[in-house]
């Protein structure tokens, strides 16, 4: 069993301090940039969020590596190292409870991007973190009226309201986050903008350009889209296509592999609207064949067998 989930299933929500915290985000030269207020909670609340912890901890029974490609299940969470994401900006602030940062004007926690809830244990620390839902926003309160039931009848009820899930989107434990919801956790700590970052960067370094004829269908491929920004990312991670034998055996064995790839006289890539996907199936290695069935499948993400 992973660390942080032997720390998260022995970790006592019950007994833990309870702090709630509101989130800003703006971006600034394009990191992300939090400004987090803490807000005063009734015991009530505190209990609700105790019990959502220790449920939410019970349905997490396996973790995997995060992997730019790899989905979890409800009963998994991915897992990252902190240091390798801008949440040690958030857990800094949270650490940091003073008069100044408490919550006292509706202002200052409108349209927040996402809250942490706090729970201080004896041995750990475990942050909550979840994206905020359509009730944080300032111009759903305008448009709507809002109402509570009770005696029968609805009646105006004008305080504030603010919904908190009994999910979270990722959990920050010591030196590990697990993932719960991988969308969430991409968009909060900008991992996006990241991707975007990667594929320039990707560009730009002359072992891949060489190897097309021209990049123009690619960028036009991949676009603004999240997934194949995702997929960019990997194919540089892995950077198959710095490997010549690699490349060597995908010229030799495309056909064979049903790839629709096709190359000028020096074995460049000629890519196309047509064939970017295949490009991007071949470079990230996700076409393999089965000893089993004697068949080929595409996969989203590969692990290698120790054997």
């Amino acid at each position: 069993m992973h660390p942080a989930l032997e720390t998260l299933h022995n970790f006592d929500a019950a007994q833990a301090d309870i702090s709630v915290w509101a989130f800003k985000k703006s971006i600034r030269e394009q990191k992300p940039m939090f400004n987090g207020r803490w807000i005063d909670t009734t015991d009530a609340l505190d209990i609700a969020l105790r019990e959502a912890l220790r449920a939410r901890s019970d349905d997490v029974t396996e973790t995997m590596e995060y992997g730019l490609l790899a989905q979890n299940n409800e009963g998994s969470a991915m897992t990252i190292g902190v240091e390798e994401t801008y949440a040690p900006l958030i857990v800094d602030q949270a650490s940091d409870p003073t008069a100044k940062r408490k919550v006292k004007t509706l202002k200052q926690i409108a349209n927040a991007a996402f809250y942490v809830v706090k729970y201080a244990g004896a041995e750990s620390t475990i942050y909550g973190v979840k994206k905020t839902d359509e009730s944080w926003r300032t111009r759903t309160s305008k448009g709507t009226i809002s109402v509570v039931f009770g005696d029968d009848q609805l009646t105006i009820d004008e305080r504030p309201h603010f919904t908190l899930s009994k999910h979270f989107d990722f959990l920050i434990l010591n030196e590990t986050i697990l993932i719960l919801q991988k969308s969430r956790f991409e968009s909060l700590l900008s991992y996006k903008a990241a991707h975007v970052e990667d594929f320039s960067s990707l560009r730009s370094e002359a072992e891949f350009s060489e190897i097309f004829t021209s990049m123009q269908p690619l960028i036009e491929y991949v676009g603004s889209n999240k997934i194949q920004l995702r997929r960019a990312s990997a194919i540089r991670q892995k950077a198959n296509y710095r490997n010549a034998l690699f490349m060597e055996r995908l010229r030799a064995e495309c056909k064979a592999l049903g790839f629709t790839i096709k190359f000028d006289e020096k074995g460049r890539i000629v890519p196309t609207a047509e064939t970017c996907r295949d490009i991007f199936q071949a470079l990230l290695d996700h076409r393999l064949e089965s000893r089993l069935s004697q068949r080929l499948y595409d996969v989203e993400n590969t692990e290698a067998v120790n054997l």
